[in-house]
């Protein structure tokens, strides 16, 4: 089964599908909680910006979600400035973050490329508003499995919501390959059962609606101890239900570690050459050869 969402800057595609490498979508710029950040956006100052996007680029980030919800601030200007910036220093697609359409639209007339749009609900005053501009600029968008009853813990109404949000995008033109399915993590901690939830609905999403699935990722570990090794564990065992992708913290190697092996355990590393290149230690002396095999000296029987 080939599903692919391929998303674009004016120099790279990116593809998040099935038969892709798990898809790392860096969730650091965001002022959510970050007063430091919220700060320097309100001012114009994008310097935690712009050393965000560097760093999860370098740790490994395919794509990068970019919100700019700052109370109280002009988020469309803003939005569109740090959408230019991180254009400007990198190569790789962004994933334009905001529930008020007029920041949408401001992100997205000044993106170049193919963006994901972070998001869409399945309330009709959702619809209505986000998916004609989805569509008007050539987006693929996120599409989160919650309306106007707000979110069920039954996952069989979490799956009927995602399945009307893709039919009402494919009556505005919009294909399946180009929503990705958001299917709601609830913190583990509050919640036993939200895993087994969501890797049900995955299995479904997958297998049944055949579209690609995001999440955030590090909801599952909210409010509990060793929170980022429960995120890690959590990602790699959802890529294994089918999940494609992740709003997540590439800068964090409990996270980064689980893609990894989920890619080799899922198949989609061949020959281990990431996993090589992020664990095996360069011993002084040794130049290391492609996908990871060391050269000038014959391993010891």
């Amino acid at each position: 089964m080939t599903v692919r969402t391929v998303l674009s800057s004016p120099t790279k595609e990116v593809a998040i599908g099935f038969d892709q490498p798990f898809c790392v979508i860096g969730e650091r710029i965001n002022p959510t909680g970050r007063k430091k950040l919220a700060a320097e956006m309100k001012e114009h100052d994008y310097t935690t910006v712009q050393a965000d996007a560097l760093a999860q680029v370098a740790a490994g980030a395919h794509v990068l979600d970019v919100n700019a919800g700052v109370p109280l601030a002009d988020e469309p200007k803003i939005l569109a400035e740090c959408i230019q910036l991180v254009q400007s220093l990198t190569d790789v697609p962004i994933s334009i973050d905001s529930s008020i359409i007029d920041a949408l639209e401001a992100g997205l007339a000044v993106y170049q490329g193919k963006p994901l749009v972070n998001s869409v609900t399945g309330e009709d005053e959702s619809l209505e508003r986000v998916l004609p501009l989805v569509k008007k600029y050539g987006a693929a968008v996120v599409a989160i499995s919650n309306d106007e009853t707000g979110i069920s813990t039954d996952p069989d109404v979490r799956y009927a919501v995602a399945k009307k949000i893709v039919e009402r995008a494919q009556d505005h033109g919009i294909p399946k390959e180009d929503v990705v399915v958001d299917p709601l993590v609830m913190p583990i901690g509050a919640m036993n059962d939200a895993g087994k939830q969501v890797f049900a609905l995955l299995r479904r999403l997958r297998e049944e609606l055949q579209v690609n699935t995001t999440c955030g990722a590090s909801n599952v570990g909210f409010g509990i101890p060793n929170r980022q090794l429960m995120t890690g564990h959590f990602i790699a065992m959802a890529a294994g239900h089918g999940m494609t992708s992740a709003i997540m913290s590439p800068l964090h190697k409990e996270q980064m570690d689980a893609v990894r092996a989920a890619n080799v355990l899922n198949g989609l590393d061949p020959d281990c050459a990431e996993w090589l290149r992020a664990n095996r230690p360069v011993v002084e002396g040794e130049e290391v050869a492609g996908r990871g095999r060391r050269s000038g000296r014959r391993r010891r029987g």
